[in-house]
């Protein structure tokens, strides 16, 4: 079995398309080989700034023999006939055919083997279409060639057993030949195998694997902050970067000037984190102290010092920047911020920014009388502010701090803390990790700056389509979800839409067809994978909605749990059968006879003892899961559903639905019709699957 090593070798890849790149070539060439019949025991992808590196283990030495079968006409056709099997076989004669008995008569076969090709003489063919494959975001063509890659490629590594496979790409012959890191280790490394590729990179002060990288920078980090008795801020997703960045990583500290620390922690850290890939640490208390980690990409023969000196020197400028910004934006209240408003464009559509803060004003009020503890005056004065800061100094140079700025210069103005909190928690949950604001004015203002950027964008028809979202609406929705659920809020949706639809409307004159059946649609679908992602069946979740009329979030999700449970007992499986059974029935019978059969059933035309005991039940049942489902209690109606389960075994078990007697046949319908009315109280449990 064969070794193959494959490296492309290049001009620093961003850090945000190394892993996927390392994967789709894994991905590209692991196809092209099965394609070729050229099975293998594993690959492994690796990515560094300047190279991607694949290797495969396991290949067979060649290709598989393959024999290739043509059945041909029946012996002693006509001569025409055979003569038209011998061309298209590609046979010199008849003789050179098989003759077999195939049991309805005999046969003859063309039988053609053909010999594997040499696994080399297959990745001559099939590798360089693979490599040109890789689906770059952006690509780039430099000097006169042709070939388009992500960066300039200098080098194409591409060895089998140790020998080069004579492959080209684009300018690039391959060879056997790496290079180390761009300054500690340029020269020119001759590679035999993966293992001896990868000691010798490291050697050459390149560490290969990403995820090695990314434990020594944090290992490194934290032993450096312990070091100064403080604590790494850690950022995975920071750390993913700067990995991506470096192929040698040497952890070094720098100093904040003090004149900063005055700063909001946020601006601080974003500006070390966004721009320069610094990591923030803090002091035991847990504040920011005035020290950063910084990763560089080599060892410097003064230790770091004038690395760490250089760094300082550009975030001491870029927090100039901030410094001024922040003491700028203060002289002026939020305020005063909203006429500029007017000149950004929420969408052509649906106006300014400026009409969008009304509208949220408006729909701030309306919404406010469904939060408990939720003072309108305070929900009105939060949404009236939430958007100011999006005109600031600070915002403009870091748009991340959008609510956030708003947050310290409503403080700072004297507005009240709920209204603060509220001006930078209005934009919460950005995803799914992140939290869900609870202080009531946070959750009015969070859930009408949603509402009205999804009834707005539905009415202006830019909905989601299967692969776009570019006003991110999913994410809207599944805010709007998690704010309702987590705060087990009883909000009617629809209502809320047609409000928030009439202020579209009424604003800027989106006139048409509202879109509240189409956003509850959008909200079930999101519901869904809202809830499958906490491990709950998404067919129940369709069989809720699909009784019509349920916009209430919360009772829904009463409802679904209580018809997990149900259907989790043996009563409640077995009468998910009978209710299938009884569907059945009633599906045929009724589209045979052209009629439902809702009617009540009639109790002189009951015959068998099972029927009165199902017409019994069913009385029984009905005034007490009406009763629950009043009370919204949907287990305890449940429960007395359940009781159904007997008598309709009994029912199906001795009573012949199909009578002669058409009077009884249509009682005996309409009992049946009676079980299914009963249980799709509850759902339409003709949606439940399993």
């Amino acid at each position: 079995m064969a070794e193959l090593l494959i490296e492309l070798f290049s001009e620093e890849i961003p850090a945000r398309m190394q892993g996927r790149a390392a994967e789709d070539l894994k991905r590209l060439v692991g196809d092209a080989l099965r394609g070729a019949g050229l099975d293998f025991a594993k690959a492994e992808a690796f990515a560094t700034p300047r190279r991607l590196a694949l290797v495969v283990e396991g290949l067979p030495e060649a290709q598989p023999d393959v024999t290739e079968e043509r059945k041909g006409p029946r012996v002693g056709a006509p001569d025409k006939a055979v003569e038209g099997f011998l061309k298209a076989a590609g046979l010199a004669g008849i003789e050179a055919a098989e003759q077999r008995d195939t049991g309805k008569g005999v046969f003859y076969f063309a039988v053609a083997r053909r010999r594997g090709r040499s696994t080399a003489e297959v990745l001559a063919d099939i590798l360089p279409p693979a490599i040109l494959g890789l689906p770059w975001p952006k690509a780039m063509s430099w000097g006169g060639s042709a070939f388009r890659w992500v960066r300039p490629m200098h080098g194409l590594l591409c060895l089998l057993a140790g020998q080069v496979v004579p492959i080209t790409v684009g300018h690039l012959a391959a060879g056997d030949v790496t290079h180390g890191h761009r300054f500690m280790g340029p020269a020119a490394i001759k590679v035999a195998d993966f293992a001896n590729y990868r000691g010798r990179l490291r050697a050459g002060y390149v560490m290969l694997d990403a995820a090695e990288r990314r434990r020594a920078i944090l290992s490194d980090a934290r032993l450096s902050a312990a070091a100064e008795s403080l604590t790494l801020v850690e950022d995975a997703g920071l750390l993913e970067e700067v990995a991506g960045l470096v192929e040698w990583p040497v952890v070094l500290i720098g100093s904040i000037d003090q004149a900063f620390m005055d700063v909001p922690r946020e601006v601080l850290t974003t500006a070390m984190r966004a721009h320069q890939k610094y990591f923030s640490l803090q002091t035991a208390e847990g504040r920011l102290a005035p020290r950063f980690i910084l990763v560089a990409n080599m060892m410097a023969e003064d230790g770091g010092r004038q690395i760490v000196a250089g760094n300082e020197r550009v975030l001491r400028a870029r927090l100039s920047d901030a410094k001024f910004f922040w003491d700028q934006d203060r002289k002026q209240p939020l305020e005063s911020r909203l006429p500029a408003l007017n000149d950004i464009v929420f969408h052509a559509r649906l106006g300014t920014v400026a009409d969008k803060v009304e509208r949220m004003e408006r729909l701030a009020r309306a919404l406010a009388r469904y939060v408990p503890d939720a003072e309108v005056g305070l929900c009105v004065r939060a949404a009236h502010l939430a958007k100011a800061d999006l005109t600031s100094g600070l915002v403009g140079e870091f748009p991340e701090l959008q609510g956030v700025m708003g947050r310290y210069y409503a403080h700072h103005d004297g507005e009240r803390p709920a209204v603060a909190e509220a001006i930078a928690e209005h934009y919460s949950p950005l995803g799914p990790n992140d939290r869900c604001p609870s202080a009531p004015v946070s959750v009015v203002a969070a859930l009408a700056d949603k509402l009205d950027t999804l009834v707005g964008f539905f009415a202006a028809d830019e909905k989601p389509t299967g692969s776009k979202d570019p006003f991110a609406l999913r994410r809207a929705a599944l805010g709007v979800i998690r704010i309702i659920l987590e705060n087990k809020l009883r909000l009617p949706l629809a209502p809320v839409i047609e409000e928030a639809y009439s202020l579209h409307a009424a604003n800027i004159g989106l006139a048409g067809i509202s879109p509240t059946a189409d956003l509850l649609a959008f909200f079930a679908d999101r519901l869904k994978v809202h809830l499958r992602e906490q491990g709950v069946r998404h067919d129940l979740v369709s069989a809720v909605f699909a009784l019509g009329g349920e916009d209430d979030l919360v009772r829904l999700l009463a409802r679904v749990a209580a018809l997990g449970g149900f259907l989790a007992t043996d009563d409640g499986a077995n009468l998910l059968v009978a209710y299938r059974r009884a569907a059945n029935i009633l599906r045929i019978e009724e589209k045979k006879d052209a009629r439902t059969y809702d009617a009540e059933p009639d109790p002189a035309l009951l015959r068998e003892p099972e029927e009165f005991k199902l017409f019994e039940r069913l009385s029984e049942v009905t005034g007490l899961a009406k009763a629950a489902l009043a009370h919204e209690e949907f287990a305890v109606a449940a429960q007395a559903l359940a009781a159904l389960r007997r008598p309709v075994d009994g029912f199906f078990d001795r009573v012949t639905v199909n009578a002669e007697d058409a009077q009884l046949r249509a009682n005996r319908l309409s009992l049946l019709a009676r079980v299914r009315g009963e249980l799709d109280r509850i759902a339409d449990f003709s949606k439940i699957e399993g």
